[in-house]
């Protein structure tokens, strides 16, 4: 029997950032969640290097620096959600989906 002190204990903080970036790779948007990266200049580098690693692939998940980051792009837009890297993808997937289709929907 595994110890209770392996398993993650449940939080809602399941998202650690959200950011959205132009074809560029240039920050439209970007709320981040907890102290993980706790400057601006941090983020973009952040954002500078998730940006590079995913920017030509057509996956829609990369692990980088620990964290796990699932993502979508639409046109000219990269839309990214990260979590920790032991958080469940497919619960940042449907953040990630809510978000997309709901601005989406605003934007038509």
């Amino acid at each position: 029997m595994l110890p209770l002190c392996q398993f993650q204990e449940p939080s809602l903080y399941t998202v650690k950032a959200i950011f959205i970036l132009d074809n560029d790779g240039q920050r439209l948007l970007a709320k981040y969640y907890d102290g993980t990266f706790p400057s601006t200049k941090e983020q973009k580098s952040f954002e500078r290097s998730v940006f590079t690693k995913t920017h030509k692939t057509d996956s829609e998940i990369a692990f980088l620096e620990g964290l796990t980051i699932v993502y979508k792009s639409s046109i000219d837009l990269f839309f990214y959600v990260v979590g920790s890297s032991q958080e469940n993808e497919l619960m940042l997937v449907a953040v990630l989906t809510c978000l997309f289709d709901s601005l989406n929907h605003m934007l038509r």
